[in-house]
């Protein structure tokens, strides 16, 4: 039997976009945010919507995609069913379409594997029309004769050469960039020589046989890829012969926080609490909640510890160390193929050194600036204190009066929304306010409560009316 063929909602058509035509939206950037965007402005035949990326192709932090290894969220946080369950870009409708779905059914799994997740994420790219991969965007322009915007772009062939220049006019722009690997500055020298065995998780899988072949490896960052990091490269080293060290700046290996009050901080409920506080409560807030989101998850912390006992059933304890609480301070080559590390305690205020043979990075993501792409905009950007973008309730950059078109921002607003913003549960609820803002219309019908949690005082949470049982009509006996 064939596959159930991948589902094709035709959205009431538009009229044929003329080259030089503006569009109503330009998305710059395809990650999962944007593509949520995409998939959810596809069935709204209104918008003339186009989307750039300059990779190849889509993919997921493809570095980290290890056999086993899960995505913190539960599979409803795909990129649509928060905000619309019947959308056909579903996870469900994903698997239906693959013959999976009873499968999936039997196996109970409420967190699904990092490579499903792409899988599905590259199912639902490969669907949509709107999508445009090779493309990189150079500039951004307002035009005030026009009163549109300009994006400027290069089209690579596939060796990323420059091909061709372009150049799309559209009313509004939403910028979906992500982030990108942070690199601390004492071990940028190593990370970017030539032949040096210093790569950042980001690139993990495709270093991976060269780590498990190195004498002594170092794993960077006690967050979540530096846990499946470390245990990827425990299990699949000899035992006694482990030779690994696990070191990062947290002073503990600390479990994410995961309680089911504790989640309610990624509802919409806690973003609009968070974005009514002032810029400095905001700032001091955002640096508390790093468990939210930087801890490690039960399930790993389990599985490091279960597999670090197995290996002293036989007497004796794994060649592994772990320790929190310690920052490189600087770093440096010994010979030509080992890395030397100076390592400094602050609770201790002791220090040491540490040579390996391989190091990774396990130190997280940055988001990725701004400037660069928006530099053409900087005259009209209002900016805060510490010179960060100004955006709005509903992902609006705040923009000069002047410029009656609309910038949106996805993942890039952690100062403004909250621990929520790159969390991939709030991506379909965030592109439905983004939709329902450009369209000035409610597409998307939005819960108004999300959380039982009550953030603040002065906030009224809209408590939804009881429901009643229908009224009955008396039955009138005729006879």
């Amino acid at each position: 039997m064939n596959p159930t063929p991948t589902p094709d909602p035709t959205p009431t058509p538009h009229p044929h976009h003329e080259p030089d035509a503006p569009r109503d939206l330009v998305g710059i950037g395809i990650g999962p945010a944007n593509l949520s965007l995409a998939a959810l402005a596809h069935p709204l035949g209104e918008l003339d919507t186009v989307f750039y990326d300059q990779r190849p192709a889509f993919g997921w932090h493809s570095g980290l995609l290890i056999e086993g290894a899960t995505i913190q969220v539960p599979f409803l946080a795909d990129l649509v069913s928060l905000a619309d369950p019947t959308s056909p870009w579903t996870f469900l409708n994903y698997l239906r379409s693959r013959e999976r779905l009873f499968p999936f059914y039997f196996a109970e799994r409420f967190h699904i594997q990092r490579a499903e997740y792409d899988a599905y994420c590259r199912w639902v790219g490969e669907s949509l029309p709107d999508l445009h991969v090779g493309h990189q965007v150079d500039a951004v322009r307002w035009n005030p004769e026009r009163d549109l915007f300009e994006v400027d772009f290069t089209q690579l062939d596939t060796d990323g050469e420059a091909e061709a220049l372009g150049r799309t006019y559209t009313r509004n722009v939403v910028l979906g960039i992500g982030t990108e690997p942070h690199i601390p500055e004492p071990l940028k020298p190593l990370a970017q020589a030539p032949g040096v065995p210093v790569v950042h998780s980001a690139d993990y899988l495709d270093h991976r046989a060269a780590l498990l072949a190195a004498e002594h490896v170092t794993v960077v960052g006690i967050g979540q890829s530096g846990a499946e990091i470390f245990l990827d490269l425990l299990r699949n080293r000899p035992a006694g012969q482990e030779k690994l060290h696990w070191l990062g700046r947290t002073e503990a290996f600390a479990p994410m926080e995961y309680s089911k009050l504790g989640l309610e901080h990624f509802t919409p409920d806690h973003t609009r609490y968070f974005h009514a506080l002032p810029e400095t409560a905001r700032d001091r807030l955002v640096a508390g909640q790093w468990q939210l989101h930087k801890g490690i998850d039960a399930t790993t912390v389990a599985a490091i510890h279960d597999e670090l006992y197995r290996r002293t059933l036989h007497g004796g304890w794994p060649d592994a160390v772990l320790t929190p609480g310690v920052h490189v301070r600087t770093a440096g080559r010994v010979a030509t193929t080992k890395v030397e590390l100076h390592l400094e305690h602050g609770r201790q205020d002791s220090r040491s050194r540490l040579t390996t043979d391989a190091v990774v990075l396990a130190t997280g993501y940055r988001e990725r600036p701004l400037d660069r792409v928006l530099a053409g905009l900087d005259p009209y950007l209002r900016r805060d204190s510490r010179e960060r973008p100004r955006i709005d309730e509903d992902y609006r950059l705040v923009l000069d009066p002047s410029v009656t078109g609309t910038v949106y921002v996805q993942n890039a607003e952690t100062h403004t929304h909250g621990v929520g913003a790159p969390d991939l549960g709030l991506a379909a609820w965030r592109s439905a306010i983004i939709l329902n803002s450009l369209t000035g219309r409610e597409a998307y019908a939005l819960p108004s409560r999300t959380a039982f949690t009550t953030f603040g005082l002065t906030q009224r949470q809209q408590v939804p009316p009881a429901r009643e049982a229908p009224a009955l009509t008396p039955l009138v006996d005729r006879r």
